[in-house]
């Protein structure tokens, strides 16, 4: 067997791309060694590294105090963010909605599973995230005792393998680590989703205040504390609860952070509110208008270049402020002044001129606050009105209103076309539907991954959480098609991508290879690879199949797929040719010489389907090696 060609299934290795980040960063820290079995190996000199970051008086022996956070089971968190996941995402076409079209995704399972499954094929791509985690109050969730049964776990929590042996470990308020258990839960996740961020995304995180101060403080660790934004305060009732023996919460936090400095600003939209304060009372031309200061904060010490004095021009009086300087240099009033744009009030007797700022020339939106009331992010009484509008019945508690996620999406700096919005913690589906909603509203193509643990419930239609979410999706999206039928001017809704892809977390399709123990006997060790040999799961189907190798080489599973027939075998193409799959269960010397003609990035086919025909495998390795020294672009060649 090749090893440099067979794939290993696995997802992306994070502490391997860490040290790849760090040695393009400190080249110098690296250095070779040998370790305990003579072999040598690239390790890295932690001291250099000190002195690389500027702490050269501050090496010395012994443990030092230092500023961070720490819990019991941070190691843990570690490990399990590097180990790599086997698992995979199956299709599920009878789920779906226009499958083969829609580029929106919607995957059932375990949200850690998944992000790692997804760090290939998404790294750095999505703009957007905002998730709705549990808020700690006391009720259970799933988190695996042994960090190295997660996929196990799950599997077992689904319902889809026996669950004997596996153990769930779950958090109430009366359990010792409390916190811990969350932090346990969230850290690796949000670790995981930070990769997917493009260098300019943000990540929106709802939290009450039982835990927004260990959230925040682990944020800071993860994302940098420079890159903190905003800590939100969202109006989420209006009304006050007597039954309440102490304070009654009338808000959520919502914490912003970007992805690093790439982002630098942030807008939002306009709103009705903020363009009320706009009006036309001397019926100006140019429209209605507001007012701004025209008085600087710094004193005529300060700016000396900014003081001046103004002509009234409806008093005729010569004006100067006693303490401060003016926002403006000279030249710019004098301009202001030919205008018309300075107001001396209604009747001309201001002390001081303000600048007169017109609604038409209000382009670039509002710098956002960080406290948003509820007329203009909605209520949690009107994400429940959402579920019931569409299903006639509270089927979920709590949704967040679509009103809260379109604020975030509605951010010029946010999200705009083609843009990706991930939710991994996606409840009753609220991120997808405002998704859809904002779509609708500006013929956007903004693209969506929802990702929902199909946790179960006790209710006569679903049988999970996320059966209610998939199922808003659907609805949602029919009621839009039946709102844009009657638009007769559809200005680009036409288009409007309404669909989602259904995939489900599961086992891998491939039996991953055993190390043999030194112990086993020839005859064993016969034994075991004869159960390699077909290291294929027997009942797994030909898409099932295709999906894996499609994750495990990085590409999306809403990539355009096409078939190819060449030498009487088919091949799948995705993305026009850039990656060609064949699963086959026969390769012929005719299937590679016509493949290698083909411009194309990457060759994927069955190990088995050789059949045992080492010396085509080699030749196979070699014609594609030739093959690449020739072409603009390397042809690889891999099989599973």
């Amino acid at each position: 067997m090749n090893d440099d060609i067979k794939m290993n299934g696995e997802t992306l290795d994070i502490s391997e791309q860490r040290r790849q980040e760090l040695k393009q960063l400190f080249p110098g820290v690296f250095t070779e060694t040998t370790d305990s079995q003579g072999e040598v190996v690239e390790s890295i000199d932690f001291e250099k590294l000190k002195v690389e970051l500027g702490s050269v008086s501050d090496i010395y022996e012994g443990r030092r105090e230092r500023y961070g956070m720490e819990w019991p089971g941070k190691r843990d968190c570690m490990k399990l963010i590097q180990q790599p996941s086997r698992a995979t995402l199956k299709p599920c076409r009878e789920e779906s909605v226009d499958f083969d079209t829609t580029q929106n995704l919607f995957v059932e399972g375990d949200n850690l599973e998944v992000l790692k499954l997804l760090q290939k094929s998404y790294y750095g791509k999505v703009k957007m995230i905002y998730i709705d985690p549990p808020y700690n109050t006391g009720k259970e969730f799933i988190y695996p005792d042994n960090y190295q049964e997660s996929l196990e776990t799950y599997m077992a929590y689904a319902g889809l393998v026996d669950d004997e042996g596996k153990k769930f470990s779950t958090n109430t308020a009366t359990e010792g680590r409390f916190h811990t258990k969350w932090l346990n839960m969230m850290y690796p996740r949000l670790y995981l989703a930070r990769n997917l961020l493009q260098e300019d995304g943000v990540i929106f995180i709802s939290i009450d205040d039982n835990e927004v101060e260990n959230l925040r403080r682990m944020c800071d660790e993860i994302f940098g504390e420079e890159n903190f934004l905003a800590q939100i305060a969202w109006e989420k009732r209006y009304t006050r609860s007597n039954n309440a023996k102490r304070f009654y919460s009338l808000k959520d936090n919502i914490l912003a952070y970007r992805r690093s400095d790439s982002l630098e600003y942030i807008k939002e939209k306009r709103n009705e509110k903020s363009d009320s304060n706009y009006s036309n009372q001397d019926n100006d031309p140019r429209g209605e208008w507001t007012t701004s200061s025209y008085v600087n904060p710094a004193t005529k010490a300060q700016r000396p270049n900014l003081v001046y004095e103004i002509e009234n021009p409806v008093t005729g009086k010569i004006v100067s402020h006693e303490t401060h300087a003016w926002k403006h240099s000279r030249e710019e009033n004098l301009r202001h002044a030919a205008e018309g744009r300075l107001w001396w009030g209604k009747d001309g007797n201001a002390l001081y001129p303000r600048l007169k700022l017109y609604l038409s020339e209000q382009t670039d939106g509002l710098v956002p606050i960080d406290l948003w009331d509820y007329k203009s992010s909605g209520t949690t009484d009107e994400g429940g009105a959402e579920i019931k509008e569409l299903f006639g019945e509270a089927v979920f508690d709590t949704p967040k209103p679509t009103k809260l996620i379109r604020r975030m999406l509605g951010m010029s700096s946010s999200t705009s076309d083609g843009d990706i919005i991930l939710d991994f913690f996606a409840g009753s589906a609220s991120t997808a539907h405002a998704v859809l909603l904002e779509n609708f509203e500006d013929s956007g193509n903004r693209r969506c991954i929802t990702v929902q643990l199909p946790e179960p419930i006790k209710h006569e239609s679903f049988s999970s959480i996320s059966d209610i979410s998939k199922e808003r999706i659907r609805r949602a999206a029919q009621k839009i098609r039946e709102e844009r039928e009657g638009q007769l001017d559809l200005d680009g809704k036409a288009n409007l991508d309404l669909g989602f892809k259904v995939l489900k977390l599961d086992q891998s399709n491939f039996k991953p290879w055993q190390t043999p123990s030194a112990e086993l006997s020839a005859d064993q060790l016969g034994q075991q690879l004869d159960l390699h040999a077909d290291h294929i799961d027997p009942i797994a189907t030909q898409e099932e199949i295709l999906y894996e190798l499609l994750l495990k080489a990085g590409y999306q599973p809403t990539d355009k797929i096409e078939t190819l027939d060449l030498a009487g075998k088919q091949l799948f193409s995705i993305r026009e040719g850039e990656l060609l799959i064949c699963l086959e269960d026969e390769i012929t010397a005719e299937l590679i010489d016509e493949v290698v003609e083909l411009t194309f990035g990457q060759f994927i086919c069955l190990d088995k389907a050789f059949n045992g025909n080492d010396q085509l495998k080699a030749n196979a390795v070699q014609t594609f090696r030739s093959r690449s020294q020739n072409a603009e672009t390397e042809m690889v060649f891999r099989v599973v």
